[in-house]
């Protein structure tokens, strides 16, 4: 489907892979043992599908002397605990608050052990299955070796004014969840926090040691049945824990409750980073149709807004069918497989921008000046019949196209990119792009020269490329794809290209190629 976003902004809401209902908790002590010391703050964000719809704060006076330590770290003094209600005195709102609601903290089991504690002590009991952000962290994100809040901080550049204070850091985890839910898809969270609150089973046909051969790093899987038949192909950042989610015991998708009854196989391929997975994913669902994935396929020709200004001044959007071989797509607004789901895309757009259901021509007669049906309903401003001047209408056109218009392609020709996990140096690959097409992935780098390409400005190219070593292979051979524009490559690599963000984050480096002639 079409993406209304390429370049990551902060999504206005967390993904809803992670749990509907969250409290997102942080918890500063006396010190580091639950049974002894005591919370001397609590801050917590409440979040009610995705969205932050309370953040509260509270000092707690523990009742004993504050440690130097403790003050140095935190800048909590005992000025600031001393006459603040004990945790027996907000006890019971702060129960009101965590009902109902999976507890989210940075270490949760550090927090929940407090918590429990605290909550004992006051008389109230208190029960949860936490969701770690440390765990969620090195799951998602497997390429890094330290997942502690500081480093992600630093890993995320967050905005953060006071580090070791509990509302402070609490939001840290909620901008976290935001950088995540625009770097990865719903089903990616989703699967994680579902392994980390779940204790899977498997399926009855599947032997335990088709888990324990899988890695926790990027790549591809293959679920096959017992007669060979493949069932499904998938993509992770974290092959073995996407796999084991697949076998949660709720199984709230269908799918995988039909699937997991016929599973007897598992068969991987690891790549470097998820860029390789993403794009390795995308052509073995086209190249091999699995019983239960999505049906993928390339096709010749797409469908795309063009805007045109009428003899009033104000913009009209056509739907129009392109030839994916022919046309520069660069120079298009969106990119759709059908006339129905760009037509379905486009009221989503006049809904939210308030635009004209005649000028998109999805309402009546175009030529009439008569006002649409949605002048009555206040949802449009009256463009149709000249009631709003064609500069207010033409803006917020141009403002709802705006992360439409396909990105232009930012060389001067054909590049290759390096993809490297830097957990395991000889774990790479190379992908030659040209103009958003995807033209090969490369099994030994020399290859690049029977493809018809050199690298620029390089008197020995390989070298620099391959850390001294000559004989790195990835393949037996190189994977020469088909090289037409292919719609779900595009958004990949769009993905990845466009913001230095995901570059750095997949430790991605693109290098310039010339056409050997």
């Amino acid at each position: 489907m079409q993406l209304n976003f390429l370049d990551h902004p902060i999504p206005a809401k967390l993904s809803s892979g992670f749990p509907d209902a969250m409290v997102l908790l942080d918890c500063e002590t006396t010190g580091g043992k639950a049974i002894y010391h005591r919370i001397i703050e609590i801050g917590l964000i409440v979040i009610e599908g995705g969205k932050m719809i309370e953040t509260w704060q509270s000092f707690i006076d523990p009742k004993v002397a504050l440690p130097p330590f403790i003050q140095t770290l935190t800048g909590i003094t005992p000025g600031m605990v001393n006459g603040a209600p004990a945790f027996s005195d907000i006890a019971e709102e702060l129960l009101s608050k965590l009902k109902g609601r999976t507890l989210v903290a940075h270490n949760a089991r550090f927090d929940y052990g407090f918590l429990k504690n605290e909550f004992e002590r006051a008389g109230y009991s208190y029960n949860a299955k936490p969701l770690c952000s440390v765990k969620f962290s090195r799951n998602l994100y497997p390429q890094f070796n330290r997942h502690g809040l500081s480093q992600i901080i630093t890993r995320f550049d967050l905005a953060i004014e006071n580090r070791h204070r509990a509302l402070d850091d609490a939001k840290m985890i909620y901008q976290f969840f935001q950088k995540s839910s625009a770097l990865f898809s719903d089903d990616e969270i989703a699967a994680t926090c579902a392994l980390l609150q779940k204790r899977p089973s498997l399926p009855i046909l599947l032997d335990a040691k088709e888990i324990e051969k899988l890695p926790n790093s990027a790549g591809v899987y293959y679920f096959y049945d017992e007669k060979g038949n493949l069932l499904y192909v998938g993509k992770s950042v974290n092959i073995r824990n996407r796999v084991m989610s697949h076998f949660s015991s709720d199984y709230k998708n269908p799918k995988d409750l039909r699937m997991s009854t016929k599973i007897a196989h598992v068969d991987f391929e690891q790549t470097p980073s998820d860029f390789g997975a993403q794009i390795r994913e995308s052509n073995q669902i086209k190249a091999l149709n699995p019983l239960y994935n999505q049906r993928l396929r390339k096709v010749r020709k797409l469908f795309q807004y063009r805007s045109v200004e009428d003899e009033n001044g104000y913009l009209r959007l056509n739907i129009e069918v392109i030839e994916t071989e022919d046309t520069r797509v660069e120079q298009q607004f969106g990119l759709f497989r059908s006339p129905r789901q760009a037509s379905k895309q486009l009221e989503k757009l006049a809904g939210q921008y308030f635009l004209c259901h005649k000028l998109l021509g999805l309402e009546g007669d175009r030529n009439s000046r008569d006002p649409c049906f949605r002048v009555q309903l206040k949802k449009c401003f009256g463009a149709c019949n000249g009631s709003e001047s064609a500069a207010n209408y033409n803006e917020r056109m141009n403002t709802a196209l705006k992360n439409y218009q396909i990105k232009l392609w930012p060389y001067s020709g054909p590049v290759l990119i390096e993809e490297r996990d830097p957990q395991c140096p000889d774990q790479e690959a190379f992908h030659i792009i040209d103009r958003w097409r995807y033209i090969a992935k490369l099994s030994i780098l020399e290859d690049i020269y029977d493809l018809g390409y050199q690298l620029i400005g390089e008197t020995n190219p390989t070298a620099s490329l391959k850390n001294n070593d000559s004989n790195t292979i990835i393949s037996p051979d190189y994977d020469n794809t088909d090289d037409r524009f292919d719609l779900d490559i595009y958004f990949i690599l769009a993905r990845f290209m466009v913001g230095q963000g995901q570059m750095k984050l997949n430790s991605l480096k693109i290098w310039p190629l010339a056409v050997v002639t």
